[in-house]
């Protein structure tokens, strides 16, 4: 197991490095713990995630409609594949995933040690990497998440013995960062910083955190470099969501202008008759792709008329998506039971993801959107190409 201490001052800090899904690490962190009796114990745990690995039941409190109109539905599923691997290891190997921060909490209850949450939320991590990524990035984390989550499970037993070697870790951390750089920059470069400021921002001379081994020589190296003059305000920067300069939004609105300016050139240059063909063309393509990307996704039959008669218009509104509408409908049509909410916590395969209602409405949402935007990207260019063509 590795175990480093830093003396910083008058504070001794102890970071215990562990493998989320080891029996090794639950045992180490308790006997640490015994061992130093320190004044805190901190856990590379946030509120939410806290609260997660208490409530089995936390994928009960998914509110639909707030992941819907907030556009979280790739965070969501990113969530939630990750979250459900992590446990599908943990079931293979039979160490609950977070058992070594559970049994820290527990320790430090019983022996009256205070308890410090040192990790950053985990949706203002997701948030912030999010919005760093650039488009290519975000295709590359969903199809390797998604890849690597449906892959097959002969090499799973190999991954506990990569996990326990440092090197490895550092190896996997380097390669990440060379194929998503941002990705790289905030979930790992950027909470260990988060958590050494947490860790000194405590008044206590004696501080054993339990930490993932990943973070150790990151954690290790920022706490040497940080000025505690600066701790509480360097806290805030890291929480803070940047807000995203993307020209996506502005294509957005550069859509309807262009296909109005086409339609109304159209009307004086090539009459009625043409102008009525670009708007039945626009409302066809549109229409029809949607509606096929929410049948791909298994929508319900409303769900798919729905998709076919919100495309035309919600490809041409910069704040609407035509996967929202779809997937209200389908919420309306198919409402997801209790059993289906539960049911979250053992998606394990492609087939899971489309049997579940709530994550049908998901894929409904996404599927549709992606859908109406290979219409636009098809229409758009043609409907243009019929002016050189007259």
């Amino acid at each position: 197991m590795t175990q480093e201490t830093v003396r910083i001052g008058k504070k001794e800090i102890i970071l215990v490095g562990t493998v989320h899904i080891s029996k090794d690490s639950v045992e180490e962190v308790r006997r640490v713990i015994e061992k130093e009796n320190p004044d805190v114990v901190g856990v590379e745990l946030c509120e939410s995630r806290f609260d997660a690995l208490k409530n089995a039941k936390k994928w009960e409190d998914t509110n639909i409609l707030d992941i819907i109109k907030e556009g979280k539905i790739f965070l969501f599923l990113i969530n939630l594949l990750l979250s459900n691997y992590q446990k599908r290891l943990g079931d293979k190997f039979g160490v609950k995933p977070g058992s070594e921060f559970i049994e820290a909490i527990s320790i430090a209850e019983k022996k009256n040690i205070k308890i410090a949450l040192i990790d950053r939320n985990i949706q203002t991590t997701l948030k912030r990497a999010w919005n760093k990524m650039k488009l290519k990035e975000k295709f590359k984390l969903m199809f390797g998440v998604f890849l690597g989550f449906f892959e097959e499970e002969e090499g799973e037993e190999n991954i506990i013995e990569k996990l326990q070697d440092k090197d490895i870790v550092n190896e996997l951390l380097n390669e990440l960062s060379e194929e998503i750089p941002s990705v790289k920059e905030t979930l790992i470069d950027e909470r260990d910083q988060y958590i050494a400021l947490k860790i000194l921002e405590s008044d206590a001379e004696k501080f054993v955190a339990v930490i993932g081994r990943g973070h150790m020589d990151g954690v290790i190296k920022a706490l040497k470099k940080i000025s505690k003059r600066n701790l509480k305000s360097d806290i805030k920067n890291l929480e803070l969501i940047p807000k995203k300069k993307s020209y996506l939004k502005y294509i957005g609105y550069l859509i309807p202008i262009l296909f109005f300016g086409l339609v109304i050139y159209g009307f004086f240059d090539r009459g009625v008759d043409f102008t009525l063909n670009i708007m039945l063309m626009w409302i066809l393509v549109t229409g029809i792709t949607a509606a096929i990307g929410a049948a791909v996704a298994f929508a319900h039959p409303v769900s798919i008329i729905v998709a076919f008669l919100v495309a035309p218009i919600t490809t041409l509104h910069p704040t609407l998506a035509s996967g929202w509408f779809a997937g209200l409908a389908e919420l309306k049509y198919r409402k997801p039971t209790m059993k289906d909410f539960e049911d979250l916590n053992h998606i394990n395969g492609f087939r899971d993801l489309w049997n579940n209602r709530v994550t049908r409405i998901i894929l409904v949402v996404a599927f549709t959107n992606v859908g109406g935007t290979i219409g636009t990207l098809y229409a758009l260019p043609y409907i243009i190409s019929l002016f050189r063509g007259g």
